[in-house]
């Protein structure tokens, strides 16, 4: 794979982009053509789900593009309804299908109870192993959950793709997910907007010429977190791209992390488990 110019991180031999495009919400016809406009741009990291309705929409996408399937990094994501063994590999299958290619990474969409996590990873790694996706990983595992998981993963879990943003912040993650050779992916990257209006990071902003989006997805990658913003917009998804020309100051990172206030946007977790407790 090449990936140009733009920084990527390495995980178990597999290297990612650091900068992604995200594709939750959006309809097929938006996903399609925001996918292949996305590629055009040159990201080359696509991030999709089975419960986002819009896989065979993505693989569309890559198509229109032009771009090369080997020079794209695919992400999807197993639905909770489909932990069980033979569930879990008939959705495996369906994806890579719907997709028209074999995804890079396949990823359990949110931990659940039960069925157990050995039956879950056990059938995601014979998914890797029957080569329905190259590598496999979590979305939204607290730390507790990743350790367990990587536990009973005969394979290498590659990420754990959690909200992160400015008001939320990852540490503890991070460290479980450098203390397990892993990674952390942010999923609402950019706070669902609401870092449009914050005065530090429009100050910041400011002293580079940049905009609020950009200087929060450079804070990301600069600390080696993938980050994968989504948009509607041409116009954004461009803008998001363009944080490759510029570095924030250690002064400027520090800022950036001390407007984490634990805001969570998204509680989802299942009541089995808890999200890791900020530091004190």
């Amino acid at each position: 794979m090449t990936y140009g110019d733009q920084p990527t991180l390495t995980v178990d031999g597999i290297e990612i982009p650091l900068l992604g495009f995200g594709t939750w919400q959006l309809e097929p016809a938006d996903a399609r053509r925001m996918v292949a406009e996305a590629l055009r741009i040159g990201y080359r990291h696509i991030d999709t789900a089975w419960i986002y309705k819009n896989e065979k929409a993505v693989g569309e996408g890559i198509v229109d593009s032009g771009v090369v399937r080997e020079d794209i990094f695919l992400t999807t994501k197993i639905w909770v309804e489909h932990f069980t063994h033979d569930a879990l590999l008939k959705q495996a299958k369906e994806s890579a299908e719907s997709l028209g290619t074999t995804p890079d990474l396949l990823l359990l969409h949110w931990p659940k109870p039960t069925p157990s996590f050995e039956e879950t990873l056990g059938a995601l790694n014979a998914a890797k192993d029957e080569g329905l996706t190259r590598s496999i990983g979590l979305s939204n595992f607290p730390s507790k959950e990743f350790r367990q998981a990587q536990a009973v993963s005969k394979a290498r879990l590659l990420t754990n793709q959690v909200e992160h943003h400015p008001y939320l912040g990852v540490d503890q993650l991070t460290a479980t997910a450098a203390e397990l050779g892993s990674s952390i992916t942010a999923w609402s990257p950019l706070a669902q907007g609401k870092i449009a209006d914050d005065v530090t990071i429009s100050e910041i902003a400011q002293a580079h010429g940049k905009t609020n989006g950009q200087v929060t997805l450079r804070w990301l990658i600069q600390n080696r977190i993938i980050a994968i913003p989504r948009t509607t917009k041409e116009s954004r998804a461009r803008e998001n791209f363009d944080i490759f020309d510029f570095e924030l100051s250690g002064e400027e990172m520090q800022r950036m992390g001390a407007l984490d206030r634990g805001e969570r946007l998204g509680p989802w977790l299942d009541d089995a488990y808890e999200w890791d407790k900020a530091a004190a």
